[in-house]
């Protein structure tokens, strides 16, 4: 068998070139102002990276293999880990030396040797309940990992009662209980328009679960949890089973199609659920969502179309940024509407952005910061691409403050950590790591949440390349005190 080549196409070359490497670097060199001594815990993140050359000609990231970082916080330093994840299919692929996989979620194009083998990633979130650290990609469930070493512990169904096949990778915290509430789509299988509602205790044990069935199959990436709803947003990023038999796309966006929102109350049943609709239009993450009593807010960025390139128009219309831009809206949901009523739509910020984030201790709750990462800001033209600014909401005010991260930068998802236990909503810091494309090389800043505009509380320089990546979080040590195993 040949060494592995990957294709010289943009997806595998440049700065986004599979990094392949499972790193540890003690102490993270610090270039410019001082670490904060008293941030004590770790920041989490998971990336996409491809460990073999895709078994097709060109692949897409969401496709990579899923590989968890730690950047542990104590005393002034911060050390370094990256490791893949072991999954089932990573497991097959080491042992066979290559790709064995296909296309994104797409079975019908795998290699014969691992038809019925879990194809999950573990490559978009890395989240924490009930003293356990999880990686997760929403086609399969989550993969327990250790938060130490990082090793693959395996993947875990809750004792058996996660019956879904499918789980979300953006699960919501309730503050006031320590519920994780989580769902899953496509949750029969690909393609399937059935949705798995769950609830698990500060425990961590399954104590609800509920069934529904989506208007049409698509893509439900992320969804909103109050204190007394949970809210699915069907967009129409649809999926079919045809189109995957003919080896096209797992998704197309679908112009012809309406926005529903499956609003259930909390703990609800089938029969609960109420679908608002409304004209088509394109969102995939949440910022923040809150009730009261009545009506429903939910914050997400809003965009005229797909923001995925790779995913075709099934009009034929071809890729149009201009219409992908998303900007940060509030959707409000009248509960006591009837069924198929509409809801409304408010921008809240004319920067156009994605990777919406909050101060996490006030989720399912009414808030007022936020942060995300930005490619375009009113009145400033910067050279390159994509997500160069991180911008922070002050729902009060209405004011968006961003940092420029620099000419030819990236910007992954920013992330809050309070300054300490007891601090305000939104005081104390933003996370960001920042790809330097033209130096091949990744930042990690650290900015003032109150005040992002001003330079970095500090920078830390890797002295390698940070693969694009997806989501993470922040433990505080005395969280990881309280680990399980």
């Amino acid at each position: 068998m040949p060494a592995p080549r990957f294709p010289d196409t943009p997806a595998f070359t440049g700065f986004n070139a599979p990094m392949r490497v499972e790193a540890d670097l003690m102490d993270v060199e610090c270039v410019q102002g001082e670490v904060p001594a008293h941030l004590d815990g770790t920041y989490y993140r998971v990336v996409a990276d491809h460990q073999w050359p895709p078994l097709l000609d060109d692949d897409i990231k969401f496709n990579g293999d899923g590989m968890v970082m730690s950047m542990r916080f104590r005393d002034g330093h911060v050390d370094f880990k990256s490791r893949y994840v072991r999954t089932p299919r990573f497991v097959a692929q080491a042992k066979a030396r290559r790709a064995l996989f296909g296309a994104y979620r797409n079975p019908f194009t795998d290699d014969p040797s691992v038809a019925g083998l879990r194809r999950g990633l573990a490559n978009t979130n890395v989240f924490w309940h009930a003293g356990k650290l999880y990686a997760a990609k929403e086609d399969s469930p989550p993969v327990r990992i250790d938060p130490d070493t990082l090793e693959t512990l395996g993947e875990d169904t809750f004792e058996g009662a996660l019956t879904s096949e499918t789980c979300t990778a953006h699960p919501k915290f309730d503050p006031h209980t320590g519920e994780m509430v989580f769902f899953g789509y496509a949750a029969k299988g690909e393609t399937t328009p059935d949705l798995a509602y769950y609830e698990a205790d500060a425990k961590g044990r399954i104590v609800h679960e509920t069934w529904l069935t989506a208007p049409y199959a698509s893509m439900v990436h992320d969804f909103a949890v109050t204190q007394n709803f949970v809210v699915f947003p069907v967009i129409p990023l649809v999926s079919s089973k045809e189109r995957l038999e003919a080896g096209e796309p797992h998704f197309a966006w679908d112009p012809s199609k309406d926005v529903y929102l499956g609003v259930l109350p909390r703990k609800g049943r089938a029969r609960d659920v109420r679908w608002y609709r409304a004209s088509n239009r394109f969102a995939s993450h949440i910022m923040g969502a809150w009730d009261d009593g009545r009506h429903l807010h939910v914050d997400t960025p809003v965009s005229e179309s797909s923001y995925f390139p790779f995913f075709p128009d099934l009009s034929g219309a071809p890729y149009d940024p201009d219409r992908t831009k998303g900007f940060l809206s509030r959707w409000t949901v009248d509960t006591q509407a009837p069924p198929g009523s509409g809801f409304t739509q408010t921008r809240l910020t004319d920067v156009a952005g994605e990777f919406p984030r909050m101060d996490d201790r006030f989720e399912t709750l009414p808030y007022h910061w936020g942060v995300m990462a930005a490619y375009e800001v009113p009145g400033e033209q910067r050279p390159g691409g994509g997500f160069r600014w991180v911008a922070a909401v002050d729902h009060r005010t209405g004011a968006t403050t961003t940092h420029y991260a620099g000419d030819h930068a990236s910007v992954a998802e920013p992330l809050f950590v309070p300054a300490h236990d007891d601090a305000a909503e939104g005081e104390g810091y933003v996370l960001a790591v920042v790809g330097r494309l033209t130096e091949n090389l990744s930042d990690l800043l650290i900015l003032d949440a109150r005040n992002v505009s001003a330079p970095p509380v500090a920078t830390l320089r890797f002295p390698l390349r940070i693969p694009y990546g997806l989501h993470g979080n922040w433990l505080s040590a005395a969280e990881l005190a309280h680990r399980t195993d």
